[in-house]
């Protein structure tokens, strides 16, 4: 469009299809305050009968020019979106433009598919699909939920048209719905069910079957046999499972063995099993406190050494406060466990099923009582005992709790759940 002066002291724009108006043409009266802007008001740039509208007063001072005729056609910045609930910026939300169709899995959500409510479903849906891509961390029970609802919307779908590869689809999504709910049990540790987790879990299954080998390898390897021993030496192999070398305190070895610690300590450095610091004696380490804590070395878990397991530093720390929680639980302290029912604790609790079943790898029938026994340090016999203990202190459930025909049956009580290896 060309703009130019008016013989009547006006600016006016002609409608023309000429150029854009690139500058105003100084003239008489030109943009002044007591001029007026002229319009056309023809459609598609043709000629027609021009309105009038007033030209607003310029500030005091202010000198017209190109610049603030430029300035009214400039486009306002766009506002920056916030970040959605998932921490991704949310995109402005458009209204599907006719003929723009819905889509959830490749597949297009015809418009006039009935009933309503399935159509809306199968919307939404696509929608909840692609706003879980854009999620910055996965989260597989939402993933599951969401191939839960397109396994009964495609279900749906199949039955109102026929189609019988939407069924086929329905199926896949049920299938994709139970590996991803396995996927998520198996990184977590915890059953997950519509309401959530079931029960919050300690360790995970990959974290039971470490436990299960430091165990295994106590049970044949311990280098004393005496209870208190066995404890002991399970306790600090946690604590330097990794390098051989770990911090421990005489808080923690009061607690585990009450007034052996001393002893214990001090027959465990002198098989060389265990190496103190050498300005250090055992009643030292029995004295030492959290901000001071006794270095201890394990010469057999050394890396350079043959070592009988590997795993990395969050699963050392997390087996290593699990036992601690089972050793130090409250009630068997109420009941002055012994180190001997300690260790039958610890054992139960690594060899229990989800739901608290003693088992062991790759059996229903309980555990045998020889193997607890050996790992206990005590004889066959007496692990009865100690199976009442624990009953006693609310660690076994009472019901069906037995040890006949050599092998201990029973499950952990519901207390105890979040402590099981989870077999």
């Amino acid at each position: 469009m060309n703009a130019g002066t008016g013989d009547g002291d006006e600016l006016f724009v002609d409608g023309s299809d000429r150029g854009r108006t690139d500058r105003v043409k100084a003239g008489r009266g030109a943009v002044t305050g007591g001029g007026t802007v002229m319009f056309s008001d023809a459609t598609g740039g043709g000629s027609g009968p021009a309105s009038a509208v007033p030209a607003p007063a310029p500030a005091p001072g202010h000198r017209p020019g190109i610049a603030g005729a430029r300035a009214a056609s400039v486009p306002r910045a766009r506002p920056t979106p916030h970040p959605g609930p998932d921490g991704v910026p949310a995109k402005p939300r458009k209204a599907r433009k006719a003929g723009q169709w819905a889509k959830v899995a490749q597949r297009i959500v015809p418009e006039d598919l009935q009933p309503e409510v399935l159509r809306v479903e199968l919307t939404e849906l696509g929608d909840a699909f692609r706003a879980y891509q854009r999620r910055p961390e996965p989260d597989l029970a939402a993933l599951a939920e969401l191939h839960d609802r397109k396994a009964a919307a495609f279900a749906r779908w199949a039955d109102a048209t026929g189609d019988e590869t939407l069924r086929e689809e329905a199926d896949r999504a049920a299938a994709a719905a139970g590996t991803t709910r396995e996927m998520h049990t198996n990184r977590l540790g915890v059953p997950v069910g519509p309401d959530g987790p079931v029960v919050e879990r300690l360790l995970t299954r990959g974290q039971g079957v470490h436990a299960r080998k430091v165990l295994e390898h106590l049970r044949i390897a311990s280098p004393l046999p005496g209870a208190e021993a066995r404890l002991t030496v399970l306790m600090l192999t946690l604590r330097a499972a990794r390098a051989g070398i770990g911090n421990v305190t005489g808080q923690d070895l009061g607690g585990w063995l009450q007034g052996d610690a001393e002893r214990v300590l001090q027959e465990l450095v002198d098989v060389g099993w265990l190496l103190l610091p050498e300005d250090v004696t055992a009643d030292d380490a029995l004295t030492s406190r959290p901000e001071e804590p006794t270095q201890i070395t394990v010469p057999t878990l050394i890396p350079t050494q043959p070592r009988p397991f590997f795993f990395g530093k969050v699963t050392r720390a997390r087996l290593s406060g699990w036992a601690q929680k089972v050793v130090g639980d409250r009630k068997l302290r109420k009941k002055k466990a012994g180190a001997a029912t300690r260790l039958l604790a610890v054992y139960t609790a690594a060899h229990s099923r989800p739901d608290g079943c003693l088992a062991d790898v790759g059996e229903d029938a309980g555990l045998a009582l020889d193997e607890v026994a050996r790992f206990c340090g005590v004889r066959s016999d007496d692990v009865a005992g100690h199976v009442g203990l624990l009953v006693a202190a609310g660690w076994l459930a009472e019901e069906g709790t037995d040890t006949a025909d050599g092998r201990l049956r029973g499950r952990l009580a519901e207390r105890v759940l979040p402590l099981s290896g989870l077999l």
